[in-house]
């Protein structure tokens, strides 16, 4: 499988995990300006690169699959994409652009953990959607825009759990 890293791909990850990371920080009081750069960075190098090839991963690794058991895989494997040690790492780099070095730990394991646990069936509804309903040249985007939304709920699980 060929990877690739599109400049449509960048710009959506800076645009949209800094929006819903930036959204997240206001709620959570915690904005700052090194936060939103950073997320704008995260987002266009480590998310635009890495979740666009897994989802092109996907389609390949399932392309001879079909019905409900080839929706219910593709939606299966992004679920294990975005699993408590992507959360953990997602709370890890808040922790770092908000200088918070006594906040990281192996609680954010945890964090992540509890998180995953509680939003599985919404997790999972939406990544069957994005999987199975959404043209891959728009899943990223799509995917992006719920993990902007899922970001608001992964900076308030460290006050919920």
């Amino acid at each position: 499988m060929k990877l690739s890293y599109s400049k449509a791909d960048i710009l959506r990850g800076v645009l949209i995990y800094s929006t819903g990371d930036t959204i997240a920080s206001v709620v959570m009081s915690e904005f700052s300006l090194v936060r939103l750069l950073g997320m704008m960075v995260i987002g266009g190098t480590v998310y635009a690169f890495e979740i666009p090839n897994y989802f092109r991963w996907i389609d390949a690794k399932t392309a001879q699959i079909s019905n409900l058991r080839g929706s219910m895989s593709r939606a299966g494997l992004a679920i294990l994409y975005f699993n408590p040690l992507w959360i953990a790492r997602h709370l890890l780099f808040i922790q770092i652009l908000q200088g918070n070095w006594n906040s990281i730990s192996w609680n954010l394991l945890c964090l992540g953990f509890y998180s995953f646990s509680a939003n599985v069936p919404v997790a999972f509804t939406a990544n069957y959607v994005i999987q199975n309903k959404i043209p891959l040249k728009w899943r990223f985007f799509s995917s992006a825009v719920f993990s902007s939304l899922m970001a608001i709920y992964y900076a308030m699980s460290q006050v919920i759990f």
